[in-house]
C-alpha cells in the first residue's frame, strides 16, 4: 500500500461516501451499501474492490456475502503525510513572514 493509493482511492466521492458509511456503520455487504446510495450493487462492487486495492478497507465471506470493513492504518499514513507537508509550508511561511516583517519601508 501507499499513500498514492490512498489518495486515488478516495479521489472518488462515491468510495468516500462508501468509505464513511462503513467507517460509521460498520461492516456491510455491498448489498447492503448499494441500497443506502444511488448507484447499482456491481458498482458498488468495483468501487470497494478500488477501496481494498487501497488497503483501506477488507472482506470476509460469510455464507453467500462479502462483508467489507474498514481497515484504518492506511488513512493514518497518509494523515501523516499531509501533517508532514503542512509542517514544511508553515516553516516556509514563518520564514517568508519573518523576512516581510524586518523589512524597512522606503
Amino acid at each position: 500500500m501507499s499513500t498514492d493509493q490512498v489518495f486515488s482511492a478516495l479521489s472518488d466521492p462515491t468510495r468516500r461516501q462508501l468509505f464513511t458509511r462503513l467507517a460509521d456503520g460498520g461492516p456491510a455487504t455491498a448489498t447492503q451499501l448499494a441500497a443506502e446510495l444511488p448507484v447499482t450493487r456491481q458498482a458498488v462492487v468495483k468501487h470497494l474492490e478500488a477501496l481494498r486495492a487501497a488497503e483501506l478497507v477488507t472482506s470476509a465471506r460469510e455464507g453467500r456475502e462479502v462483508r467489507y470493513t474498514v481497515t484504518p492504518a492506511p488513512l493514518a499514513d497518509a494523515v501523516g503525510w499531509i501533517a508532514d507537508v503542512g509542517a514544511e509550508w508553515d516553516t516556509r511561511l514563518a520564514t517568508l513572514r519573518s523576512q516581510f516583517s524586518t523589512r524597512q519601508p522606503k
